[in-house]
């Protein structure tokens, strides 16, 4: 436990990523108000720089580190690497470039097209592979060994843990007083900050993690009280396909009330309210809070709600709500 980021270095990690990120902004809507029958406030980092909350957990992480941190492999230049096919590569090449410094992205060959753009967008270094983990963990072995690149990787890492948690220290000063506080969970870095943020600043609130029920992981690995990896997920909302941490999932055993999950159809239902009432874009993985909101409103009936809306990267030639 000693070793979780404290407010004080969440705070710190507010300050040193000002600068370069956006302090998004809380919207609400008097009809998701009715339909759950509370205050729901939508802390919207759909509207975060590379579209997604992951700009701030990569920068604190980038600018973290030292000049000892560097050139470990024998490279002639400072760089970050991770792989990713979403949105941590396109925020890990957005943090290097406001550095000054190279990022190499390994990424899958199947990885969609526009996410491709927006890492190369971001002057990234993009490395192809196989879909597999084993291939993608290959590349950036060779690309470490080569360059001498620092890894950041997406979730598992307390520095980005403490960035992500900004998102909630920024919502705790925005919107006092709130009694519980929703963030969706894949591999943990979202809601493992949030639940940090929250306990340190308003300990009376309640946080729960919003997941997918077919890739469930959290929420049985919380049941068992150890990580339960995910085996084949199936669900629409992509960014949400990855087991946790060993980093974060203590912090989420300790701090979160509970996870609450949601089908794909009440998903599609959550992010099409929030597009046509809100007038906001939001990518499935974003749209987790509000269905599992909309799906236990009994639950938190008359309170006040601050949901981590996670990101806006959708794909607009896949919506969902197209298919027939």
């Amino acid at each position: 436990m000693h070793s979780f980021p404290s407010i004080q270095t969440i705070k710190e990690a507010a300050a040193r990523i000002k600068p370069y990120v956006h302090r998004t902004p809380v919207f609400t809507s008097a009809t998701i108000d009715r339909l759950c029958e509370g205050r729901v406030f939508f802390k919207s980092e759909n509207l975060q720089k590379v579209g997604a909350f992951k700009a701030r957990g990569a920068v604190n992480a980038v600018f973290s580190l030292e000049e000892g941190d560097f050139l470990g492999g024998g490279g002639v230049e400072k760089c970050v690497t991770t792989h990713s096919s979403g949105n941590h590569a396109a925020a890990l090449a957005y943090a290097a470039r406001c550095r000054g410094i190279k990022a190499h992205v390994v990424m899958p060959e199947n990885a969609p097209p526009v996410k491709k753009a927006a890492v190369a967008g971001y002057g990234a270094e993009i490395t192809y592979t196989e879909s597999t983990q084993q291939a993608r963990e290959k590349a950036l072995d060779e690309i470490v060994t080569r360059t001498g690149a620092v890894f950041v990787h997406p979730y598992n890492d307390y520095r980005v843990i403490a960035g992500q948690a900004t998102a909630a220290l920024e919502l705790m000063e925005q919107v006092p007083g709130l009694d519980t506080v929703i963030a969706p969970v894949g591999g943990g870095g979202l809601l493992s900050g949030t639940a940090l943020s929250v306990s340190a600043l308003w300990p009376t609130a309640e946080v729960l993690g919003a997941e997918p029920q077919g890739a469930d992981d959290a929420y049985r690995s919380i049941q068992a009280g150890k990580i339960i990896p995910l085996t084949n997920p199936q669900t629409i909302a992509d960014g949400l396909r990855t087991s946790l941490g060993d980093l974060t999932f203590p912090i989420i055993h300790q701090h979160v009330s509970a996870i609450l999950t949601a089908s794909e159809e009440a998903i599609v239902e959550a992010m099409r309210l929030t597009w046509e009432r809100m007038k906001l874009v939001v990518e499935p993985s974003a749209a987790l809070p509000l269905a599992v909101l909309l799906a236990n409103s009994n639950y938190i009936k008359g309170k006040n709600i601050g949901l981590i809306v996670s990101g806006g990267n959708a794909d607009l030639d896949q919506l969902p709500w197209l298919k027939v």
